[in-house]
C-alpha cells in the first residue's frame, strides 16, 4: 500500500515527539510504501537536516512556507477575473462564517493554481487587500474584524498567503497516484490532501495529537485583535471544511475529540488513537518500583508560562512547611530563557539556601537541571530520581511526559487539564489548576503514604503499557488504511485500489545479474496499454527531485 504522509514542521526535520511518533509509524510498517510531503516552518529547521530515513520511504517532497514564494507568475485579465471571484468568495467565508462560500473559494482558487501556475502576487496584489476590506465591513462580519485597519488588512494578507502557499505546489499529479493520504496534523498541513481527494479521489485520513486550531488560540495573544479575528475565522473554516471531507478522523484524545466534534466532525468517521511511545526506554526504572528517592518530587518538561512552574514552586513552599526534607528536582526538555530566570528568581526568595552544620556549603531544595546532564543522562532516568512526578500545567493536549512517569511507575499529581484525566484514568492525584495549596495537600498526601504511592505507581505502569505503546498505535492505523481501502474506490476514473503493480514501480534491478548484457531498449507501447515496466536488467532514471 502506498501512504501519503503530510507533514508540517515536523517529520523527517523533527526530532522531538512532533516527528517521533511519523518515524515510529513508518519504521513500524515496513510492508507499506511510504512517501513524504513535508511543509517546513523555518530555514533553521531545514539547516538541521533531515532524520534518517527507513528503506520505505520511497520520495521525500519538501515547501517551505518561511521562504518569499514569488516565481515570477503573472495572470491575464481574464485570470485575474477568475481569482478576483475567488478570493472575494474565500474572505466572504472567513469574515462572515459561511461554509459554502470559504469551500467554493478555496477549490476556486485551487483549479486555478492547477492550470495558471502560482499566485504569489495575486494573493498579495492590491486585489486581495480590498477583497478582504469589502469582506470585513459586510453585514455578518464581528464588531472586531470591522474594525480592521490597513496595517491589519496588509498583515492578514501576507498570513493567508503563506496559509495558502500549498494550492500551488506541484505535487498533486504524485499525490493523486497514493492509496492514502495521511495528514499527520490538521490546518495547512492537511490542504494537499484536501485538493488530492477532491482532483483524484484519493482518501483522506487526518490525525490531530494536538488539535491545529486550538493552537492557534493559543499562540496567538500577541496579534493585533483585528488579525487575530480574522485569523482565527480562516482556520476554523479550514478546520471545519477539514473535518466535513476527511474519510477517517483519528484524535489522539477525547479532549481533542471534542475540539474536532464542536467544528462540525462526523463522530461515525472518528476513531480516537493514543500516541505510541518506546516503553523499553523506561523498563528499568519501571520495573524497579524501590528506585529513587522517597522524599523527592520530580517535574519534567519544557520550562515555560503554559507550564506554571511559578504555581509549583508556591505548592513546595507549602509542602517544605509539613515536610522540610522534601526535595523538588525540575528537569528542562527545553526552556524560555526569560521564564526561567522568573522561576530562578522566585526559587531563591522561597528558599535560601540551607546548608547542614556551620561548616557546610548552603543548597537550595530546588534544582533546575536539563535532560542529559550527569544526573540525568536520559527522561526515565530523570523520573527514576524521585517516587512522585507532578505536573503543574494550566494548558495541555496530550500530556506527554506524564504518560512517561506512567511508563516509570511513578506515582502522579497532574492538573485537571487537557487529556490528564483521561490518561491517568484514576491512577494518580488529579487537582484543579492555578491552585497551589490544592497541589500542595495532594503531593503531601503521598510523600507521607510510600505504599499508596507505590500502588498508584503500579497501577500507572499496567495502564500506559495498555494503551500507550507504540505497538498499539502502529496497529491502530494498519487497521485505518485497511478500512479506508474496504470502502471502495472514489477515483473518477473509478480505479480500484492495488491495480497498478508495486512492482511496476521498484527501482534498480530486476532478475537478470548487473554483470550481464542491458539490451537495448524496446520501443514504448501505443497509447493506452498500461504502464510499462523496465526491461530486465535495466533500472528505471530515477527522479533525483524527488526519489529517495
Amino acid at each position: 500500500m502506498r501512504i501519503g504522509l503530510l507533514t508540517e514542521g515536523g517529520y523527517p526535520y523533527a526530532t522531538g515527539e512532533a516527528g517521533l511518533w511519523c518515524d515510529r509509524l513508518v519504521r513500524g510498517l515496513p510492508r507499506h510504501e511510504f512517501e513524504l510531503y513535508a511543509l517546513s516552518r523555518s530555514a533553521e529547521q531545514e539547516e538541521r537536516g533531515k532524520v534518517p530515513l527507513p528503506r520505505q520511504v520511497t520520495r521525500v517532497r519538501t515547501a517551505p512556507l518561511w521562504a518569499p514564494g514569488d516565481d515570477g507568475r503573472t495572470h491575464s485579465r481574464r485570470e485575474r477575473r477568475r481569482f478576483a471571484a475567488c478570493f472575494k468568495d474565500l474572505v466572504r467565508g472567513i469574515c462572515a462564517g459561511e461554509a459554502e462560500p470559504f469551500a467554493a473559494g478555496l477549490y476556486g482558487l485551487a483549479e486555478l493554481a492547477r492550470e495558471q501556475g502560482g499566485m504569489y502576487a495575486a494573493l498579495r496584489s492590491e486585489t486581495a487587500v480590498r477583497a478582504v476590506e469589502s469582506a470585513c465591513r459586510a453585514p455578518g462580519a464581528s464588531r472586531t474584524v470591522r474594525s480592521a485597519q490597513v496595517r491589519d488588512l496588509l498583515e492578514f494578507v501576507d498570513e493567508l498567503e503563506r496559509a495558502l502557499r500549498p494550492l500551488s505546489l506541484d505535487w498533486y499529479e504524485d499525490l493523486g497516484q497514493v492509496d492514502v493520504c495521511h495528514a499527520t496534523a490538521g490546518g495547512v498541513a492537511a490542504i494537499p490532501g484536501l485538493l488530492a481527494k477532491r482532483f483524484f479521489g484519493v482518501p483522506l485520513l487526518v490525525t490531530e495529537y494536538g488539535v491545529r486550531l486550538r493552537s492557534h488560540y493559543l499562540d496567538s495573544e500577541e496579534e493585533r485583535p483585528a488579525v487575530r479575528a480574522l485569523l482565527a475565522a480562516f482556520h476554523t473554516r479550514l478546520a471545519a471544511e477539514i473535518y466535513a471531507r476527511a474519510d477517517l478522523l483519528t484524535p489522539g484524545n477525547a479532549h481533542a475529540r471534542r475540539w474536532q466534534e464542536r467544528c462540525g466532525a462526523v463522530r461515525e468517521r472518528m476513531r480516537t488513537v493514543y500516541p505510541g511511545m518506546e516503553a523499553d526506554r523506561f523498563a528499568t526504572v519501571g520495573e524497579d518500583p524501590e528506585c529513587g528517592d522517597p522524599d523527592t518530587l520530580v517535574w519534567v518538561g519544557r520550562i515555560e508560562p503554559a507550564k506554571d512552574l511559578i504555581a509549583l514552586l508556591h505548592a513546595f513552599a507549602e509542602v517544605r512547611k509539613v515536610a522540610p526534607a522534601t526535595r523538588l528536582r525540575i528537569f528542562a526538555t527545553a526552556v524560555a530563557p526569560d521564564y526561567l530566570a522568573d522561576c530562578r528568581s522566585l526559587a531563591a526568595q522561597l528558599f535560601p539556601d540551607e546548608a547542614a552544620d556551620a561548616h557546610a556549603v548552603g543548597e537550595n531544595p530546588v534544582t533546575f537541571e536539563e535532560i542529559g546532564g550527569p544526573d540525568a543522562p536520559s527522561s526515565a532516568e530523570a523520573y527514576g530520581t524521585g517516587r512522585v512526578v507532578v505536573l503543574s500545567s494550566v494548558i495541555e493536549g496530550f500530556p506527554i511526559t506524564l504518560a512517561e512517569a506512567m511508563f516509570c511507575g511513578r506515582a502522579t499529581v497532574s492538573t485537571d487539564v487537557g487529556a490528564v484525566c483521561e490518561v491517568i484514568g484514576g491512577t494518580g492525584l488529579v487537582v484543579p489548576p492555578r491552585n497551589p495549596r490544592a497541589l500542595a495537600d495532594a503531593c503531601l498526601s503521598l510523600l507521607r503514604d510510600p505504599e499508596r504511592a507505590q500502588r498508584l505507581g503500579s497501577a500507572a505502569r499496567a495502564r500506559a503499557l495498555e494503551l500507550f505503546t507504540v505497538e498499539q498505535n502502529v496497529e491502530a492505523f494498519r487497521e485505518s488504511y485497511l478500512r479506508l481501502l474496504a470502502r471502495g474506490s472514489a477515483r473518477p476514473d473509478g480505479e480500484v485500489p492495488f491495480a497498478r503493480p508495486a512492482e511496476a514501480r521498484v527501482p534498480g534491478h530486476w532478475t537478470t545479474p548487473t554483470w550481464a548484457s542491458v539490451p537495448e531498449p524496446a520501443p514504448g507501447p501505443a497509447a493506452g496499454t498500461g504502464p510499462t515496466l523496465p526491461n530486465a536488467g535495466s533500472a528505471p532514471v530515477p527522479n533525483t527531485e524527488a526519489a529517495v
